[in-house]
């Protein structure tokens, strides 16, 4: 395994990484295609991304960092099959190596279903065991999604 970062993603790139996200998310935060995708990363400033890629040379982990509201926030999407082998740790860690302060969404229910109608488990817990702070006091609640804010703070 390996990360690259990068700045700009390659059509295959946005390709994997779509199949990703709708394999992963819940189903109702997922895309139609690879241009509701583009679409969405267009409207964030400043996106890094940073890919897992797997002994075959393929993506098997994302996470993407941006500016929102003069905070950095996070992203992050492991394939089911990578998860629990410390490999979100290891998109993590390359993260926090590049910023200082990291702000992100997490659910804090079981109330999602993934695309292929499996539960859509909390990650809750492996952020707050990654050192992330929970603000219960901030949510985001709308029709796509019901998460709880998280932080993490390089000390």
């Amino acid at each position: 395994m390996k990360i690259i970062q990068t700045l700009v993603l390659t059509l295959e790139d946005k390709y994997a990484l779509l199949k990703l996200w709708n394999a992963e998310y819940p189903e109702r935060i997922g895309y139609k295609n690879v241009f509701e995708l583009e679409n969405y990363l267009n409207e964030l400033s400043d996106v890094k991304h940073f890919l897992l890629i797997n002994d075959l040379n393929q993506i098997s982990g994302w996470a993407f960092a941006f500016v929102r509201e003069d905070e950095d926030w996070f992203g992050i999407i492991i394939d089911l099959k990578m998860q629990g082998k410390r490999f979100g740790t290891l998109l993590l860690d390359e993260l926090k190596k590049n910023y200082s302060v990291l702000n992100g969404w997490a659910t804090d229910h079981q109330n999602d279903v993934k695309r292929n109608k499996e539960p859509y488990l909390s990650p809750l817990g492996f952020y707050i065991k990654c050192g992330f702070v929970v603000n219960q006091n901030i949510r985001m609640e709308n029709d796509k999604i019901s998460a709880v804010k998280i932080r993490w703070e390089r000390r």
